[in-house]
């Protein structure tokens, strides 16, 4: 399960929103499956249909998430005409077994759904994602 507070999961839709038509993606902090920082990053894929965060940035912002006595629990990025359901792409790039991998679609903008995953040799199981 991840736990998102309202405020953070607005924070996400909004960077997803700003990003469109391109695919937005940031890393999300937090203890256990509680989430207490949102982390934006750049998609420098600059793509409707992928994303890919600067190896630079991700090792910053990684070092931050350290620092600050969080860890990092989750990987999110939007799809802006798909479901919120890991591609092929998404699949390649799951090198963390031990995170959340949080899609937002934004194939209806007024209607976002968000929705997580455990990603682990390929194999992908769903999570329930608590917003409140």
């Amino acid at each position: 399960m991840l736990r998102i507070k309202k405020d953070f999961f607005e924070q996400i839709v909004g960077h997803c929103k700003q990003e469109f038509p391109n695919e937005a993606c940031g890393l999300l902090a937090g203890k256990d499956e509680n989430v207490a920082k949102v982390y934006l990053a750049i998609n420098v894929d600059k793509s409707p249909e992928s994303f890919l965060m600067d190896p630079k940035e991700q090792l910053k912002l990684t070092k931050e998430i350290r620092n600050s006595g969080l860890e990092m629990i989750g990987i999110y990025h939007s799809h802006v005409a798909s479901e919120a359901y890991p591609s092929e792409h998404d699949l390649r790039l799951a090198f963390y077994s031990d995170v959340s991998y949080v899609i937002i679609t934004l194939k209806d903008k007024n209607k976002p759904v968000i929705r997580s995953f455990n990603i682990k040799e390929g194999k992908i199981a769903e999570e329930e994602v608590r917003i409140g």
